[in-house]
């Protein structure tokens, strides 16, 4: 059985940038376990338009070494491509290029091991080392280490009207292996707020005339919001804002969090541009089948499958109105949400929880009673703000993370970028 300096559970762009940083660190040897055969970030949304909504150097390492080997501006020249990339003018990689990107940056390394669906995590005291257990091809193997550092992602959400619920509806996430079938149906409805759900739409609209079925898009939310992306507003990805945010009280956090989303799930303002634009060119040729509804939120759903297709109750949040919609095709942009993976079960008793229940991540990423044992990747807007799913700050959490794991600050972390203050200066401002 292997001995390790940690074991990094489950491989997105969090835990591969980890793994990058990591990589030229001697005296660190650590494992990543993932349970899939390759490196592969949401293919269900790998849609031909759809771009980052943040810059080129958001990618894994440059925002924590800039002269790291595993940057996207590397790839890019490794590949032949970066001429082209520079002549395009744009900072937002291509989705699907970002995905190739990584799966780039995943051959390189050695210490990965696709293939591996970790089955349990367990303590010894003794030994004051973790084991975990996971399957490979059916067979069982065994690895050791100090530390542990989760990164297993957040699992699609489904509403609560819509768990159990039969017929053939798809999650966002796996839109582009159902989108022949949905474009199949008489009819489309697609339900949800952010990027995911107008990119579906905006995809689907296009295709529209071409198949004849009728397009919906439902929201929730009063109106179709798109991502605030100002300079300043930017500044709450900033090291002086974490530590602001994860000072604050549990309630003040929690309130925080839940009028923060969208600042982190708005929709690219350019999207919601090009949509419009699309409406008007299809409706010069009459061309245009389909309804927007907003304020409308999700309370029921039921499925026919003699007819078919969904009826989907509606309440309308400003006129306290109900109404019924129905549809064949049924698509969930629903979002993610994270969940405690079973294999964590036995060490559980290790981990700290909030007055929510929820994991209490301390300042440094760690979640076990130690402070320094178990380290969560993402997962963490109730402590860290809209920093936690920023790809930006991947490279900033890493860096703290490796900090904590070696014992010294191997990648220079910055303390204070911002220009504005978030908290209250103490005394009087002259």
């Amino acid at each position: 059985m292997s001995t390790h300096d940690f074991i990094a559970i489950g491989l997105g762009p969090y835990n591969l940038g980890l793994a990058c940083l990591t990589a030229p660190i001697e005296e660190l040897d650590g494992l990543f376990l993932e349970s899939k055969p390759e490196f592969d970030w949401h293919p269900g949304m790998l849609l031909d338009f759809a771009t980052l909504q943040t810059p080129f150097m958001a990618d894994l390492v440059t925002l924590a070494d800039p002269t790291s080997p595993y940057s996207f501006l590397n790839y890019l020249k490794e590949s032949g491509r970066l001429y082209p990339f520079y002549i395009r003018e744009s900072f937002y990689p291509v989705r699907g290029e970002y995905n190739e990107y990584c799966r780039w940056a995943a051959g390189k390394l050695g210490s990965i091991r696709f293939g591996h669906q970790v089955r349990l995590v367990e303590y010894d005291e003794g030994d004051a080392l973790y084991t975990v257990t996971a399957t490979v091809g059916g067979e069982t193997v065994r690895h050791r280490a100090r530390h542990l550092v989760l990164g297993t992602g957040t699992p699609p959400h489904l509403p609560e009207a819509c768990r159990g619920l039969g017929g053939d509806l798809v999650h966002n996430s796996g839109y582009l292996e159902s989108k022949a079938r949905l474009q199949a149906k008489q009819s489309v409805t697609v339900v949800g707020s952010g990027q995911s759900a107008a990119e579906i739409y905006y995809d689907l609209l296009a295709d529209a005339p071409a198949h004849g079925y009728r397009l919906n898009w439902v929201t929730r939310s009063p109106r179709f919001f798109p991502l605030e992306y100002t300079k300043l507003t930017l500044e709450m990805t900033s090291p002086e804002y974490v530590d602001y945010f994860h000072a604050l009280p549990e309630e003040t956090r929690y309130r925080l969090e839940a009028q923060q989303k969208g600042l982190f799930k708005g929709i690219d303002a350019d999207l919601v541009n090009s949509i419009y634009d699309l409406l008007y060119q299809q409706s010069v040729k009459g061309q245009v089948s389909t309804r927007l509804f907003t304020n409308s939120a999700l309370s029921t759903a039921r499925w026919d499958e003699t007819a078919g297709g969904y009826t989907l109750g509606l309440h309308h949040a400003e006129q306290q109105r109900d109404f019924e919609l129905r549809t064949e095709g049924l698509v969930l942009a629903t979002g993610y949400r994270y969940r405690t993976p079973d294999f964590l079960a036995p060490v559980l008793d290790r981990i700290r929880r909030d007055g929510h229940g929820r994991f209490d991540l301390a300042r440094n990423y760690s979640i076990d009673s130690t402070g320094r044992g178990i380290f969560l990747q993402n997962g963490g807007t109730h402590t860290h703000s809209i920093t936690s799913p920023d790809l930006g700050m991947g490279p900033y959490r890493n860096a703290w993370i490796i900090r904590e794991l070696t014992g010294r600050e191997v990648y220079p972390i910055e303390k204070a970028i911002a220009f504005q203050e978030f908290g209250a200066p103490e005394g009087v401002v002259a």
